[in-house]
């Protein structure tokens, strides 16, 4: 099984071209943040990325949805952000890193959970706000480069899809990924 990771700036298109590789029959994993986002919300909690537990809670999610992809019978899988991101969006958010975050980095490294290439989806050159999403475009990029420079870190390799039409970027992923 391989294992492919979306990663990028917020509304750069990663859940558009996760659904239309699905539809081709890969593999998908969701994001984890936007659904722990949207669960605390629901909870009452308005702005959930200033609990302390808030990383902790991503990373579990994150934890579970990657054992329950195990089971899939596609051989090819493709992640909407992985561990990798929450510790970029720590380092964004100015947040210290929790053990339970680098527990996870440490065994998604040791047991070689993820291809080491990874596809940096490029900012729409615009974001559209949600009730998850509370970022101005100028903010979407300074956390673009610290996705950037933090899969670089830790020894991935940036596969740019550049913006465009979805097709286009749905292509060039499933080149590379077939090239092999």
């Amino acid at each position: 099984m391989r294992r492919f990771i979306l990663t990028g700036a917020p509304g750069a298109g990663k859940t558009v071209i996760l659904r239309a590789l699905e539809k081709r029959g890969f593999g998908v994993v969701e994001e984890a943040a936007t659904d722990v986002i949207a669960l605390e919300q629901a909870r009452g909690a308005a702005e959930p990325w200033r609990s302390p537990a808030f990383l902790d809670a991503i990373v579990e999610l994150q934890k579970q949805r990657l054992v329950r992809a195990a089971r899939f019978e596609e051989a090819i899988q493709f992640h909407d952000r992985s561990a990798v991101c929450t510790l970029a969006l720590a380092w964004y958010l100015r947040l210290a890193v929790s053990a339970g975050l680098a527990e996870e980095l440490s065994r998604i490294e040791a047991e070689q959970a993820y291809d080491k290439r990874v596809f940096f989806i490029e900012n729409l050159g615009f974001i559209a706000p949600t009730e998850a999403r509370r970022i101005t475009f100028e903010e979407s990029l300074r956390f673009e480069r610290i996705h950037e420079e933090t899969y670089r870190e830790l020894g991935y390799e940036l596969v740019r899809v550049k913006a465009g039409p979805l097709e286009e970027r749905v292509a060039e992923i499933v080149r590379v990924v077939e090239a092999d």
